[in-house]
């Protein structure tokens, strides 16, 4: 065990701690220190367990999230259901909240990203590697499509003809408006995370709540009731590429390039508004 602790502080997430998790204040002192940039290639995480093991809980809690939101769609849609009458706010609900269960258990291990979108923003502010990145997309694009397998597993029948749970440009809405919907969504979403997890922030201003998971499953949710009329609502390119696989239709592949572009350019514009507006402000302390 102190070996293990000994190697997380050496390598890993815990490297740069400070610039690392999501769902915990990122310094818990109230004297501001600006915290270094990730580098772009960390050989030595290779090495490390904790690297590894921040991938797993990305990949299980990907699986997961695709499992309970993909599986409260399909009841949605279908009239013989008990869950045909959570309507569009419960879709919501099951989307915000299970991100906010999800990165308050895993913000401590890999960040809690569960999102390359959020994921592709973070290494564009600097706060993890590349080689973390890329490893965190590939096991979030896993999870997704094993939880999205999994909810095909329960529903055989319904789940093609229901259509998998897969983000469409809905009827009457142009790809225009559906990329349109998805940039805004996801900078909603990454906006947000950078927000709540921003360590000058949370030095500067005391009132600002350290548990990060609660504001970032609202935006999630917030994000949902008004995208879901337009798109279905991916902003999050691991589960739209899970559903994608899973449901494997001509029409999901047509608008799938949208669920891509949009949630990383909307990833992109978050980061360069944060670092403009808020990692530019001065510190100072009341």
């Amino acid at each position: 065990m102190a070996e293990n602790k000994e190697e997380d502080v050496k390598l890993g997430a815990n490297k740069f701690r400070e610039t690392q998790p999501l769902g915990t204040a990122a310094q818990t002192d109230k004297d501001y220190k600006e915290p270094p940039p990730a580098p772009l290639f960390e050989p030595g995480e290779l090495s490390s367990w904790s690297f590894y093991r921040a991938g797993i809980a990305e990949f299980m809690a990907t699986f997961l999230f695709l499992y309970i939101t993909i599986l409260t769609v399909m009841g949605l849609k279908r009239s013989d259901s008990l869950c045909s009458s959570v309507g569009i706010q419960g879709v919501a609900w099951a989307f915000g909240g299970m991100i906010f269960a999800l990165v308050y258990c895993t913000a401590g291990i890999s960040g809690g990203h569960i999102n390359p979108a959020v994921t592709f923003g973070l290494f564009l502010a600097r706060k993890l590697s590349l080689t973390r990145a890329v490893f965190y997309i590939v096991m979030q694009c896993l999870g997704a499509i094993c939880g999205a397998g999994v909810v095909k597993g329960f529903m055989v029948g319904p789940y093609q003809r229901l259509g998998g749970g897969a983000n469409v440009v809905n009827p009457g809405y142009t790809k225009g408006d559906g990329l349109g919907a998805e940039i805004i969504g996801t900078f909603v979403l990454v906006y947000t995370v950078f927000s709540a997890t921003d360590a000058k922030r949370n030095a500067r201003d005391s009132h600002v709540p350290i548990l990060a998971p609660l504001p970032i499953g609202f935006a999630v949710f917030l994000v949902h009731l008004a995208t879901i009329p337009i798109t279905g609502t991916g902003i999050n390119p691991a589960r739209s590429l899970g559903a994608a696989i899973i449901y494997n239709d001509k029409h999901a592949w047509s608008d799938h390039w949208i669920f891509w572009v949009g949630p990383m350019i909307g990833a992109a514009l978050a980061a360069v508004y944060h670092q403009i507006i808020i990692r530019a402000m001065p510190f100072h302390r009341a």
